[in-house]
């Protein structure tokens, strides 16, 4: 890919744009890379913490309809701002490839930011309060690595480097739904 062709730093994606390769190792040490190598349409997503409550609980409608992700050929790959081995004990089951980005390099490279609205909008704190009431629910013992102001994005990424969709959340709880990704990915 030519320098130019490349996001500036940090600039916001849009849909119709060229997405900067993304070549990381998943929390099980597999190489993950973005556009997909075999062919798949990729949902990449920018969550926030290991132990976040409002992630998980959004996280818990990828899992439990993963087949229909396969069924579409959707690589779904999930980026937290934590390090593998804090992810482990809560994302370490999940069908799809996790990635830890404890520095931030990926969230910053991607345009993906912090606010202080991400915890105090009445949106995040509603499914914050959602995810701690659930049965499983993270563990959560003082401050995670990275905070609690991370924000969440969603992209799907076609297999020759064109964004298909781009979302920047303005809140913790405010991505895209499942039934949401998978609309736009079959449009």
């Amino acid at each position: 890919m030519l320098a130019q062709d490349q996001p500036k730093f940090g600039r916001k994606l849009q849909s119709g744009g060229r997405f900067a390769d993304l070549d990381a190792n998943n929390i099980h040490g597999k190489q993950v890379s973005v556009p997909d190598p075999d062919g798949r349409l990729t949902h990449l997503q920018f969550r926030r913490f290991a132990g976040c409550p409002v992630c998980n609980l959004h996280l818990q409608a990828y899992v439990a309809r993963h087949r229909e992700i396969e069924d579409a050929g959707i690589h779904e790959v999930v980026l937290f701002h934590s390090a593998d081995d804090e992810l482990l004990p809560y994302q370490g089951r999940f069908p799809f490839d996790v990635i830890g980005d404890p520095t931030h390099a990926l969230y910053d490279r991607y345009g993906v930011g912090k606010s202080l609205r991400a915890v105090l909008d009445p949106r995040a704190l509603a499914a914050s309060v959602k995810g701690n009431l659930r049965k499983e629910k993270p563990k959560m013992s003082g401050m995670p690595d990275g905070g609690v102001l991370g924000l969440p994005a969603d992209f799907l990424v076609r297999p020759d480097g064109t964004i298909k969709a781009a979302h920047y959340g303005k809140h913790a709880d405010d991505q895209w739904t499942f039934d949401e990704m998978l609309a736009l990915a079959r449009g």
